[in-house]
């Protein structure tokens, strides 16, 4: 394992904040969502003071709103996919002169055990929805697609983890965006494209979150884009099979 020093600056200096990890790095500078597991202890204590560990499902957080403490951002930002790490925060990385009572006392040097469970590129979703309507409505279409699947991908990774209301708000993002009017046949094919898989995705989404008539209804739109389309025919099938709307 190797040890690395940062000043303030984040330059090689004195032994403000140190990293103990892998040699083999980079920094990770995108911006993006997490998912991380993290313990945070004091000196010579073994129960941590604060922890996310106990969860089956950490939320997704991002650095500089969910992540704030200095050290753990700059700590975070070397980490891979993957990997587990340990950092040391001085005081002026961590909760500096006055700490943070009751748990925290002044002047405490700190140490985060954090595993980067998985990380999601929001960039180009963050930067579509920090626009105002009208930017929006000027947006390439190519864009508003990338950013459509971005929002589909992490409704799709929430999915995966069962949490499916997550899942559901994500794909209403992306359904969301997709009902600017075409200014062409070709424009409309690839927007209908787009739709049809989140719509598909929201039905299902339903079906798990037993609100059948949802479901149906999403399935039914999707029916509305390809009336053949086995999956939109199969999810409308499963709300009757099922009973759920007696």
């Amino acid at each position: 394992r190797g040890i690395l020093t940062w000043s303030r600056a984040g330059l090689p200096g004195p032994s403000l904040f140190t990293v103990q990890r892998s040699l083999s790095w980079k920094w990770f500078l995108c911006k993006g969502l997490m998912s991380v597991k993290y313990s945070g202890y004091l000196e010579h204590m073994d129960k941590p003071f604060c922890t996310n560990c106990t969860k089956k499902l950490p939320r997704l957080m991002k650095l500089g709103e969910d992540i704030t403490l200095g050290g753990l951002e700059i700590g975070v930002l070397t980490m891979k996919k993957g990997e587990v790490a340990r950092f040391i925060c001085a005081p002026s990385y961590a909760y500096g002169q006055q700490g943070c009572l009751p748990l925290i006392p002044p002047n405490a040097t700190v140490l985060f055990e954090v595993e980067l469970i998985d990380f999601l590129d929001s960039a180009d979703s963050d930067t579509f929805f920090a626009l105002t309507a009208e930017q929006q409505d000027a947006f390439p279409l190519q864009k508003v697609l990338k950013v459509a699947d971005v929002e589909r991908e992490f409704g799709n990774y929430l999915f995966r983890k069962q949490c499916f209301e997550g899942a559901k708000d994500r794909y209403k993002r992306a359904y969301s965006i997709l009902g600017r009017s075409p200014s062409s046949e070709a424009e409309l094919c690839q927007i209908d494209a787009s739709k049809l898989l989140v719509l598909l995705n929201l039905s299902i989404t339903y079906l798990k979150l037993e609100c059948p008539a949802r479901a149906l209804m999403y399935g039914e739109k999707a029916l509305e884009i390809d009336k053949r389309n086995v999956k939109a025919l199969f999810r409308c099938g499963q709300v009757g099979k099922d009973k759920f709307l007696w």
